[in-house]
């Protein structure tokens, strides 16, 4: 069943999935009850507020996961966000095995995805740490 929030691009690519297809459904379901706005960026379901980034659908070969935007400042009462690498600063993940998995934690989702929105509401930005710069001598000349 289609709804007016569904961008048609997000049913294509849900349809061409061999693997997650169920949980996705699922997880899109659950967020499209909130007032994000679907959108299909950098060949995932992605879903903003005002043209924000809010959380995006990933699929990998072990798991799905939603990642949130600002996840690093986003309330974890669950301790269940994850930080993908040591070098991802603001966004945190929530992953999935299983649909029942998803099934289960539906109650867990639909209250990380909200936390997300009041955090894109409130305008905090995540305080990111400055990165080293590097040189690279290869290429330069020397008068």
């Amino acid at each position: 069943m289609t709804n007016e929030k569904e961008n048609i691009k997000v049913n294509a690519f849900i349809d061409r999935l061999k693997q997650w297809q169920e949980e996705f459904k699922i997880l899109r379901e659950i967020i499209n009850e909130t007032e994000l706005t679907e959108d299909y960026k950098w060949m995932h379901p992605c879903y903003t507020l005002d043209d924000k980034n809010v959380v995006i659908i990933q699929d990998f070969k072990h798991y799905c996961a939603l990642l949130f935007e600002k996840g690093a400042i986003m309330e974890d009462p669950y301790q269940s966000l994850i930080q993908q690498t040591k070098n991802v600063q603001a966004a945190r993940q929530l992953r999935f095995e299983s649909l029942d998995e998803v099934n289960q934690r539906r109650d867990e989702i639909k209250w990380y995805v909200e936390e997300a929105i009041r955090i894109e509401k409130s305008g905090k930005k995540v305080p990111m740490k400055k990165l080293k710069t590097m040189i690279c001598l290869k290429n330069y000349k020397q008068n």
